[in-house]
């Protein structure tokens, strides 16, 4: 109304992004507007290549241009171990960390009756097929420490039981640097759950 028409389109468009506000969405717009338009056409190409060119890998699920992925791929990885994961960020998370060297498996999401979403609208059905193989020994649930990542991975272990593997989760407890009186409850029992012996 206060714009012509194509900043107001394009505030829209950013308003639609998650966390993005209507303010941010006018500062992005306006970023743009003075933006060089090479730069502006390599923007606009590469949200274009995001939708074109990426798919879902059809053994791990992970987001890639190749298929099967390039960690699926690597043949050094160690084929014993499975770790599963509700989103791609966090597999990339994990692999920044240089300790993990298994394969991953990429559920999309977690199980929440309160938003309609079950078992079988992630993906695990890929995983139980993939669990099939004789040579994976262990499962790592490394699900996000809240109410649904919880629930997702009781449930996967209940589920995967039949199939005689070792099933183990992620610790959780306070974070590196972090003081405990400002730590919550849940995070402190967890951290106590979670004590190992020290060598």
């Amino acid at each position: 109304m206060y714009y012509p028409e194509p900043i107001a389109k394009l505030i829209d468009a950013f308003s639609r992004l998650p966390g993005v506000g209507p303010k941010t969405a006018g500062r992005l717009a306006f970023h743009v507007l003075r933006m060089k338009e090479e730069d502006v056409l390599d923007f606009a190409k590469a949200l274009v290549s995001v939708k074109r060119n990426l798919h879902y890998c059809s053994v791990c699920c992970n987001i890639t241009d190749v298929d099967p992925c390039r960690i699926c791929s690597d043949r050094s990885r160690d084929a014993s171990v499975i770790c599963v994961v509700q989103e791609p960020k966090d597999l990339v998370a994990l692999e920044r960390t240089k300790e993990f060297h298994g394969y991953y498996h990429v559920l999309h999401g977690a199980i929440s009756p309160m938003e309609g979403i079950g078992p079988d609208d992630i993906r695990m059905a890929e995983l139980l097929r993939r669990l099939g193989d004789d040579q994976v020994q262990e499962l790592i649930l490394a699900t996000n420490p809240n109410l649904e990542g919880e629930a997702t991975a009781m449930y996967l272990s209940r589920l995967v039981k039949s199939f005689g593997l070792k099933v183990t989760r992620i610790a959780h407890g306070l974070p590196v640097g972090g003081d405990l009186e400002y730590a919550d409850e849940v995070t402190l029992s967890k951290s106590l759950e979670g004590r190992r012996e020290l060598l």
